[in-house]
């Protein structure tokens, strides 16, 4: 035991340095993010940072002070970027600043919220609430939040898996025991996740029925019918249709309540793969795209996209209560419930998913939602959407740019074009293009391919960014577009 006045080893010695210290942090944080636009939206790690980066383990401790400056000059340099105003790939949020300090007040209470009777637990289940208020969903319902939407489809099968096995206990059996070969349908555009979650549960990537799409990159309803069909009269066990509020793509949303109906009408699992697109909801002009989403088994979506929490937060929906708890409760002596005191607490988080150490990963919503009110969040939506739209309106009066693909959400692929040009020329232009963008630090748009043709994607997810960054944006792709056409030819 230490002596009343010795500091425990791993706390600091004087608290006092250490208060000064989190103020400087804290000034030079705040300096760093009012200052982004002034910045590269990305540059290489140079080959000297990249070697301090992979230096042995510490054997003795340094200063904090030195080892704050070594991540200033090793680390803060060279982020992914997108917390950058002109930051529009993938399908990266951009970090609202005040649930940064969220975050540091999660891990300075340090709370692990599996199960048990403290503030944190409760917080998470009024962020819940809040968040099936915003989904239309019922609230009956139960949920969960998790790292990411890619555990959220494993959490969701798993939940399908389980209510879609009648007498038999999968969870003992297994499937193979169980002899029940179990099929999932998606479309061509379903995010790879839902993949590796159908193989992580032993369903097998080979019974994921990947649906032709129609013009639009929608799920071909006739073709999914079709699909499962053929399985049925094959001996197979259809399990569960996913549907896509926005694929990752083009932002394509799936006819929902088409594919609700055949879930329906089949009796199958209904899933909704909301990652980014499902925030549309708070928007009365989009909620008849959105129509039949609060009606399925199951949903995810990301908070830390297009609600713009830093990562990692994201949030699982089922719509009959318990159901989580029938696919993954478990119990131990070390876990039992007591009468009285935290294990009595009649919730436990962990019963809902495959974690059991969890983080106050809600704290930062709470903190948003409560700062900013959740009217500000869907102003900020509706503006990436029309600020999408206005990027569309450029591309379309350019002769020199073509919009391949327009979402009713937030993502527009476009490229840069010339009369004559070959597929080839074009496809090696506009991925140099990309490159020039981004290899200088310029704006980070992503690309992908559709139809053979290599685009420029533009994903905006992004609370800072303004007209004015698409207008740079397209000058850009503009004088790149021109200098690299001299070449191709």
């Amino acid at each position: 035991m230490l002596p009343h006045d010795q500091t425990a080893p791993l706390d600091p010695a004087d608290w006092e340095e250490f208060r000064a210290l989190g103020k400087r942090i804290v000034d030079d944080m705040a300096d760093y993010m009012a200052g982004l636009r002034d910045r590269p939206v990305w540059q290489p790690v140079p080959q000297d940072v990249r070697d301090s980066l992979a230096g042995g383990l510490p054997e003795s401790g340094a200063p904090m002070e030195d080892v704050y400056e070594e991540f200033r000059a090793t680390v803060l340099p060279y982020p992914r970027g997108n917390i950058h105003p002109r930051f529009w790939g993938w399908a990266n949020g951009s970090g609202i600043p005040v649930a940064a300090y969220a975050d540091f007040l999660a891990s300075v209470v340090n709370c692990t919220l599996g199960s048990g009777e403290n503030a944190a637990m409760m917080v998470e289940q009024q962020v819940l609430a809040w968040l099936k208020q915003i989904m239309r969903w019922p609230d009956t319902g139960s949920g969960v939040l998790t790292s990411g939407a890619s555990m959220g489809q494993i959490i969701c099968l798993a939940a399908a898996r389980q209510a879609h096995t009648g007498e038999t206990d999968i969870r003992e059996q297994g499937a193979l025991l169980a002899g029940t070969q179990f099929t999932v349908y998606g479309s061509t555009e379903t995010h790879h996740s839902v993949e590796k979650a159908v193989e992580l549960l032993g369903i097998g990537g080979r019974h994921f029925r990947q649906i032709p799409v129609d013009g639009d990159y929608r799920t071909d309803v006739t073709a999914l019918r079709a699909a499962i069909r053929r399985d049925r009269e094959a001996g197979l066990r259809p399990l569960c249709v996913v549907g896509n509020a926005g694929t990752v793509n083009t932002g394509a949303v799936d006819p929902l309540d088409e594919l609700l109906s055949v879930a329906r009408d089949e009796d199958l699992w209904f899933h909704v793969d909301g990652a980014f697109g499902a925030f549309a909801q708070l928007l009365g002009t989009h909620r008849p795209l959105l129509a039949g989403m609060n009606e399925a088994d199951s949903l995810v979506f990301d908070l830390h996209k297009w609600l713009y929490l830093p990562f990692d937060i994201s949030c699982v929906l089922v719509r009959q209560p318990g159901a989580l708890e029938d696919a993954f409760s478990s119990g131990a002596d070390y876990i039992s419930r007591t009468s009285q005191g935290p294990a009595s607490y009649p919730l436990a988080f962990a019963d809902r998913g495959i974690e059991q150490s969890r983080r106050f990963r809600a704290l930062k919503a709470w903190f948003a939602l409560k700062t900013h009110g959740v009217g500000a969040f869907a102003d900020t939506i509706k503006g990436n959407i029309d600020q999408t739209a206005y990027l569309t309106s450029l591309a379309d009066a350019s002769d020199r740019l073509e919009t391949v693909s327009r979402s009713d959400l937030n993502i527009v692929c476009f490229r840069y074009v010339w009369p004559g040009a070959t597929l080839d020329e074009l496809n090696r232009v506009n991925q140099g293009i990309l490159s020039r963008l981004q290899v200088e630090g310029l704006a980070m748009p992503s690309h992908t391919v559709l139809d053979r043709k290599f685009v420029i994607r533009v994903a905006n997810n992004n609370h800072r960014s303004t007209e004015a960054d698409f207008d740079f944006l397209v000058e850009q792709v503009l004088s790149a577009g021109d200098d690299l056409r001299v070449a191709a030819r």
